[in-house]
């Protein structure tokens, strides 16, 4: 599959310190990448460099097979974690500026901005001055500014910051839907749980390096360390058994929930059956880690990269 950009074994150095250390990655057109890591990792740098707001010191960046320049910008879309609207000018007027600063001509620039405010049931709020709108409806306003000019590669910072649980499933089937059109996303987040529901691919960076890279599918599954998990409404005695839990987990929906570790001299076969005879079991399954657990283990132990 061809990529709509790829970084190519790029750095970035400021005064003493290299905030990205030959970093290479590459997004598949029309899918949705993940770019984690945590605080001071070297995320916005790169995000700056891939959307030409910055230029790296060393290695190349391609958009569509070409080096990337300036020119391309209009071709994406990029909404950074720190938000930049402009307070005094009406939410109409202010989608209207962004539009045509992307090449919308004005015609088209008030069809796509007439468009995406009836898409977020926006549109009496056309006329409200940035300042007059709570925080949620700047941040639509905010998403809108990115995809007005339909981008074929789209950056997210922390999207779903400020939103309540409905605006944030809203703006999730939008990124889908975007997705399903053919653009491309990069999507960084602290939020977990949106990157295994939503991306394809994920890079994990940390302390300015890339540590791992891969699907998402493929990273849970070569993270998977043969944990099975049982589950009832009480607790069990599992003393007779000669099978000892890994750990046990009570959930607030008032299951308790057993992890095994069934490569410790029993098989799944065994569990299963040791499970079933305890009677009023409701939950039997591998554990694959999650992509939070995963971020976790890969962060604390600052291993080297891993491609999968």
């Amino acid at each position: 599959m061809s990529s709509v950009i790829e970084a190519i074994d790029v750095c970035k150095t400021f005064g003493e310190q290299r905030v990205s250390k030959n970093i290479s990655l590459k997004v598949a057109e029309g899918s949705i990448y993940g770019l984690l890591g945590p605080n001071g990792a070297g995320k916005t740098t790169l995000i700056r460099m891939l959307s030409t707001i910055t230029q790296p010191d060393s290695g190349s960046i391609l958009f569509c097979g070409e080096s990337l320049k300036e020119t391309h910008a209009h071709q994406m879309g990029y909404m950074p974690e720190e938000r930049g609207l402009y307070k005094k000018m009406t939410v109409a007027e202010q989608l209207l500026f962004f539009a045509e600063l992307r090449g919308l001509s004005t015609r088209d620039a008030q069809a796509a901005v007439k468009h995406w405010l009836k898409r977020l049931e926006m549109m009496d709020w056309a006329r409200k001055k940035v300042e007059e709108i709570s925080k949620g409806m700047a941040q639509k306003v905010q998403f809108v500014s990115c995809v007005l000019h339909s981008p074929k590669l789209l950056i997210l910072d922390e999207p779903f910051s400020g939103f309540d649980p409905v605006n944030a499933d809203l703006i999730k089937d939008l990124i889908l839907e975007l997705k399903a059109g053919g653009t491309s996303v990069i999507f960084s987040t602290h939020r977990m749980d949106n990157v295994e529901s939503l991306c394809d691919h994920l890079a994990i960076i940390h302390q300015g390096e890339k540590v791992l890279d891969g699907s998402v599918s493929d990273i849970r599954r070569n993270h998977f360390t043969g944990l099975f998990e049982v589950g009832f409404h009480s607790e069990v005695d599992w003393s007779v058994n000669g099978v000892v839990p890994h750990s046990v987990a009570h959930h607030s929906d008032g299951k308790v929930i057993y992890r095994f570790q069934t490569n410790e001299g029993f098989s799944t076969a065994d569990l299963l059956s040791a499970a079933v005879a305890k009677g009023g079991l409701v939950h039997y399954s591998e554990h694959i880690p999650s992509i939070h657990e995963i971020f976790v283990e890969t962060v604390s132990k600052g291993g080297a990269a891993i491609a999968l």
